[in-house]
């Protein structure tokens, strides 16, 4: 990976963009308003992580992955995503997507988005469905953190210019390992921890805090 000016990392669902995939996933399987609910506990830091997570995606058992498409079609982009990105290349720096979703969609909206390298969980498959099983190793609070230390490693880049964005309780450590950490759509608890809070659901508010 060529080296940096500066790297900023976001948190997909609810802050790249506006909606959770995994409620999206649980509309398909007819329990949208369960995992809606057991998400909103996660992100507010009532329960793990990691043990909301396999939960929630065993609602998911049975899906078809036909779904991914329709979902795919009813993501919708955060207001000023693209604005930000084009900021952040226009000045030298990388822009990185770290999320506790799934590759089988950010695979498909993050290069639309041109966000420069992205990493997520995936969904384990047999026979065309979801077995409501994550495959391989959860993407969770420490794992973000780790990774947006091994990105800014990646691109040269000191971890004092780097900056990360996110709205849920499994964003916290990410958060704090950056060198600016921004609460932005975001649970009480992680407006209380933040370096700084985006009131406005529109990330082109962050720009002018662009190193």
């Amino acid at each position: 990976m060529p080296d940096a000016s500066f790297l900023v990392v976001l948190d997909a669902d609810s802050t790249l963009i506006r909606n959770e995939v995994i409620e999206l996933l649980a509309d398909e399987a007819g329990r949208g308003p369960e995992v809606a609910a057991a998400t909103e506990a996660a992100m507010r830091g009532d329960v793990d992580f990691a043990t909301s997570l396999r939960s929630r995606v065993a609602a998911l058992r049975g899906v078809p992955v036909e779904a991914f498409s329709r979902v795919i079609a009813r993501v919708e982009p955060t207001p000023g995503v693209r604005a930000l990105v084009d900021a952040v290349h226009a000045r030298g720096g990388r822009v990185g997507v770290v999320s506790g979703g799934f590759h089988e969609v950010l695979d498909d909206v993050a290069p639309g988005l041109a966000v420069d390298v992205w990493r997520a969980n995936r969904l384990r498959v047999a026979d065309d469905v979801l077995t409501g099983e994550v495959a391989g190793t959860i993407v969770d609070a420490a794992a973000k953190a780790e990774t947006l230390r091994a990105w800014a490693a990646d691109s040269g880049v000191p971890l004092a210019r780097t900056l990360a964005i996110g709205d849920g309780a499994n964003d916290l450590q990410m958060l704090a390992a950056a060198g600016l950490g921004v609460a932005f759509n975001a649970k009480p608890a992680v407006r209380a921890r933040a370096d700084l809070v985006v009131g406005p659901v529109d990330l082109a508010q962050v720009i002018p805090l662009l190193p």
